[in-house]
């Protein structure tokens, strides 16, 4: 189950649960008026903590690597599509919301939804 590269411009490296090494795809667009970041999931690829079980602890490393403010940024996490017979493994993309206290919220978004926030000009 390997993630084509097309999902991401680099693998990055982070601390997971319990200070775990994980790696994730990474993708930073850059849009007018804001910064798009995309985390995708390496499955077998990823010795530790999964996007998901990382959350906001990987959403600030990123931010904190990369120079971004975390209040400022559209963060998105992909499953990415490995050509599995298992639905599980179907591409989606989520919105994620972090808020101050509360558990980061999660939006299934629709392909035409994918394209605007991320891959339009």
């Amino acid at each position: 189950m390997k993630v084509s590269e097309k999902y991401y411009d680099e693998i990055f490296d982070f601390k997971g649960q319990w200070d775990m090494p994980s790696k994730c795809g990474l993708k930073v667009i850059e849009k007018p008026h804001k910064t798009v970041v995309v985390v995708t999931e390496l499955y077998q690829d990823n010795p530790g903590t999964s996007v998901t079980s990382a959350g906001r602890l990987l959403a600030e490393q990123i931010c904190s690597a990369k120079g971004l403010n975390l209040a400022e940024v559209t963060y998105l996490e992909c499953n990415p599509d490995t050509n599995s017979k298992l639905s599980f493994y179907d591409e989606e993309y989520f919105e994620v919301t972090f808020g101050d206290t509360s558990p980061p919220a999660y939006r299934l978004l629709t392909k035409d939804e994918v394209k605007e926030i991320a891959f339009s000009v």
